[in-house]
């Protein structure tokens, strides 16, 4: 039985806390520009001491600045987002000798403490044995369809194969995806799969590759393009499979954001950068368990914008449970510093991975 760690926040009657002054801030002068020695963000909970009491940044994100509200509430705020007389908070140390905390043990146990330091390394490789990460993820993500919010951060990869398309797809239907975040080749070659079973021409079961079967993802956007949306498609062209297919159908949100070698791209997909990362971070706001497969970029771009922590409707604060499978170990390395419960890699291929967790929840 799956059960939520619990969040202990840190002990404000101890003398570092009581004696330490109110964190200073400094406005904007510059849109777009903090105030020097700005204070920027982590993964953890952050707590800024404002008029003699604690408060914790409710939403972070990594390499942000905290904004002092008008009504006494903490934005994190990325520095191109601020705007002219916001009230940055200032100071780098996180002791609290500057009215600034950073509390990175608070999901685990008493005996745990080290000092709030970035300790939590640990190897992982294809050598690992996973068998035990893959039964703790198969509780957390029944307990998350009910009282969570999954995110899936999907590459191309799993457009590639007939058997991870139709994995994926269960998963969607049967309510482990909350929203889904990719570039213009997942949904792409996920549409060709689904038109003309293919994927950049290779059946996507058989491999072989198909007479002219290099036009069929171009003939795909060219026909999306055409319909004016992803949904507009399904519909024309009667498609009755795949990962966009399901998420269209059972009302799943989805961003895709572009890159520059992007064919097309697909009408949906974000050209734009900067508002990429914006409706990705609006999309990462609402998660509780992430999960990044096969696309480096998109998986160190949701990592840095992944707080380890939420704070419920109801006060409570909770981990974020963050997950990142590939087959190259450095990819997954990448974010393994994020905390004992934050983070959790695989390395494996996502087509593999994929079909032991339809299997282990008892969907295929």
């Amino acid at each position: 039985m799956f059960h939520l760690p619990k969040y202990r926040e840190p002990d404000f009657t101890q003398p570092k806390f009581t004696e330490a002054p109110d964190a200073s801030w400094e406005e904007v002068t510059i849109k777009g520009v903090a105030p020097e020695n700005y204070h920027s963000t982590s993964m953890y909970p952050e707590y800024f001491k404002i008029n003699g009491k604690w408060l914790l940044a409710e939403e972070s994100r990594m390499d942000s600045s905290v904004v002092l509200g008008e009504d006494g509430k903490l934005r994190v705020v990325e520095n191109r987002n601020l705007e002219l007389g916001d009230k940055v908070i200032i100071g780098r140390t996180e002791n609290a000798d500057e009215g600034i905390y950073l509390h990175s043990t608070g999901f685990g146990n008493a005996h745990d403490e080290n000092d709030d330091q970035f300790v939590f390394r640990q190897g992982r490789s294809r050598e690992t044995s996973y068998a035990r990460d893959y039964d703790r993820l198969f509780e957390l993500l029944k307990y998350e369809k009910e009282h969570g919010s999954i995110l899936w951060v999907m590459g191309p990869a799993f457009s590639f194969d007939a058997d991870a398309r139709r994995a994926m797809q269960a998963m969607v239907e049967n309510g482990y995806v909350d929203g889904l975040m990719a570039g213009n080749a997942l949904a792409t070659h996920d549409l060709e799969g689904a038109m003309f079973h293919t994927a950049l021409g290779q059946d996507i079961y058989t491999q072989k590759s198909q007479p002219n079967g290099h036009y069929n993802h171009l003939d795909v956007i060219n026909r999306v393009r055409r319909s004016g949306s992803i949904a507009q498609f399904i519909d024309d062209y009667n498609i009755d499979n795949g990962i966009m297919y399901s998420c269209v159908k059972n009302d799943v949100p989805f961003v895709l954001t572009g890159s520059i070698r992007d064919d097309g791209p697909l009408p949906e997909v974000i050209g734009n950068a900067y508002d990429g990362q914006t409706a990705m971070r609006n999309m990462v706001n609402k998660a509780t368990t992430v999960v990044c497969l096969a696309t480096m970029l998109h998986t160190i771009a949701t990592g840095n914008m992944t707080p380890s922590y939420r704070v419920m409707d109801d006060g409570t604060v909770r981990p974020v449970f963050l997950y990142t499978v590939d087959a190259d170990e450095f990819v997954v390395n990448k974010l393994l510093d994020r905390g004992s419960l934050s983070a959790t890699t695989i390395v494996t291929n996502v087509q593999d991975f994929i079909m032991i967790v339809v299997k282990g929840l008892g969907l295929m």
